[in-house]
């Protein structure tokens, strides 16, 4: 070194740079590989529809709403696991659903609102048509209704003289394998609501819609005490999670 030169300084940093660096440093990280997962996932909806997603992606659109961060695929992926299908997992009960862990009781109430919503929308398929005549809207509104149910139940669509309808109104829920019926109660309220026509409608949580003996006999029952009092029963419909099965269709009416 020159006698009397100063000796060399260090450049120091300029303000903020050590700060700004150290941003720099984390964001380099790599991004957690479900980052952007949510947008790609929502714009593959809004131009594909529903049908282009398998069920747990569309149960994690659901998700999205009560949790907002974090990957959600892997629950999605339990849930399913779990219940069976996307309409077995909005159909479960509240209680079973909170018991799974990641699911908290505001996500739980969001399934189920999502299920009174797609039932509401498939009854009002039907409300106030002429309901012979948009028979697939039945079949669907019956088994959005009832076909994921884990109790058997028997609802009674009732129909005035137009084949229009009246009222839907379950009349009785029972077990897993069961349902009482009685078929004067049913003939009373149909004519409490002057209905000219029913579709009786009942669930097997086993999933097997074929008729049992006990159908076929209380159905057979119902129709003797209908008919003189000018009361037709239009078909019996039995939905679970295989399929359906109308008496019409098998000739058992």
């Amino acid at each position: 070194m020159p006698t009397g030169a100063k000796p060399e300084e260090e450049d120091e940093p300029l303000p903020g740079f050590e700060e700004a660096a150290g941003r720099s440093a984390r964001t380099s990280q790599p991004e957690p590989h479900y980052l952007g997962h949510r947008e790609r996932l929502k714009a593959r909806f809004l131009t594909g529809g529903p049908e282009s997603l398998p069920d747990y992606e569309l149960l994690e659109l659901v998700l999205f709403r009560t949790l907002p961060r974090g990957d959600v695929k892997p629950l999605a992926k339990h849930l399913i696991a779990t219940f069976g299908s996307f309409a077995d997992v909005l159909a479960a009960p509240f209680e079973r659903l909170v018991e799974i862990k990641g699911i908290k009781e505001a996500t739980a109430t969001d399934f189920k609102v999502v299920e009174a919503s797609a039932r509401r929308f498939a009854k009002g398929a039907i409300a106030k048509r002429t309901v012979l005549s948009s028979w697939s809207n039945v079949i669907d509104y019956c088994r959005t209704a009832m076909a994921f149910d884990d109790k058997e139940r028997f609802r009674i669509l009732f129909l005035d003289k137009k084949n229009a309808l009246i009222a839907d109104e379950v009349q009785q829920s029972g077990t897993v394998d069961h349902t009482p019926v009685y078929p004067r109660e049913v003939v009373r309220r149909a004519l409490e609501l002057r209905a000219t026509a029913l579709i009786l409608v009942h669930n097997h949580p086993s999933g097997d819609p074929t008729p049992s003996r006990a159908d076929i006999d209380m159905t057979r029952t119902i129709a003797d005490i209908a008919k003189p009092l000018g009361i037709a029963i239009h078909d019996h419909v039995i939905v679970g999670r295989d399929g359906h099965a109308s008496f019409r269709g098998l000739k058992l009416l």
